[in-house]
């Protein structure tokens, strides 16, 4: 009797154990994801910025890892999402739990330059990641809407919250940089709470250049309406974390075609290859990506974490 209970309760863990182990629910995979990443390496990028050789006279920039850009815009320095923590999510105490990147950003925050202006998309923590944002600070930090009571926590008291249509005029010692907050298709809200929060695109202009940073967005229409800003010289666009999150992530031939509409010049495409969000495999973006635009290959900013571009002057 004994013996057959014993039997049955191995029979019950196996079973259980197999379908831990092969099920797709969305939550139990979550999970089960964040137990096989405590035993996965990060990889290093295979190259690094110099952004002290940048020049001042240019538009230069450099793709750190996910949605985190370090952009020189003619002597102004602007990061866009900074996230250099190991895993995003929240925190418990010592402990942050969440998703484990795949490589390491391309630079440390301490090898950063100072920052004059950092963007924030939106609140999802692959956006917002508190713990960098309490390791470096900027002159100017812009946000969403609904979103200052998440950045006291990093001891940030006086952002600038934009709304859709909203501009503010940022001055520094070299010029002004006008920054205009844009409509994009998302969602705000920041677990574990139900608040309702803003997410934002920017439109960046100075020295009658302008750069077009989407954030995250799903596709839209809306890109082709925002011509009326300029031309843009470039445009960061998210292309991963689309299966099955079509309603909040672009594909990667949505993104070129919004920065089509919007009638960029060249594509930085983000959003991907540094955590796993969703079901696509992790280098199906960027082979979408370039498989878009294999007839522009030059209109393609970067490829790799890490890889440096600067806008031709023409």
């Amino acid at each position: 009797m004994i013996k057959s209970l014993l039997l049955g309760t191995v029979g019950l863990v196996g079973v259980g154990a197999a379908y831990v182990g092969t099920t797709q629910n969305r939550r139990i995979k979550f999970l089960r994801e964040l137990v096989y990443d405590g035993e996965r390496d990060i990889k290093l990028p295979g190259l690094k910025p110099s952004p002290s050789n940048w020049s001042s006279n240019a538009i230069t920039l450099s793709w750190l890892s996910h949605s985190t850009v370090l952009i020189n815009f003619f002597g102004v320095w602007i990061l866009t999402d900074p996230v250099f923590s190991e895993r995003i999510g929240p925190s418990l105490g010592i402990v942050q739990i969440g998703p484990k990147r795949y490589i390491q950003p391309a630079l440390t925050i301490n090898e950063l330059p100072d920052i004059d202006i950092v963007l924030l998309s939106h609140a999802h923590y692959d956006h917002i990641d508190l713990p960098s944002l309490r390791l470096k600070s900027a002159k100017y930090i812009l946000t969403a809407k609904i979103t200052t009571d998440i950045l006291k926590k990093a001891d940030i008291s006086d952002p600038y919250e934009l709304g859709w249509g909203e501009n503010v005029r940022l001055n520094s010692k070299i010029g002004d940089t006008e920054i205009t907050a844009i409509e994009v298709v998302h969602w705000g809200k920041r677990w574990p709470d139900n608040t309702y929060r803003g997410y934002n695109g920017y439109i960046i202009k100075r020295e009658e250049k302008a750069i077009l940073f989407a954030g995250d967005t799903a596709y839209t229409s809306l890109f082709s309406t925002y011509r009326r800003y300029g031309k843009y010289d470039i445009a960061i666009m998210p292309i991963g974390a689309y299966d099955p999150w079509i309603r909040h992530h672009c594909t990667p031939e949505q993104a070129v075609q919004m920065a089509n509409d919007a009638g960029a010049k060249y594509i930085v495409p983000v959003h991907h290859q540094t955590f796993k969000l969703s079901d696509e495999p992790m280098d199906q973006p960027i082979q979408r990506f370039q498989k878009a635009l294999e007839n522009e290959p030059e209109r393609i900013a970067v490829k790799e974490i890490g890889e440096t571009f600067s806008v031709p002057l023409s």
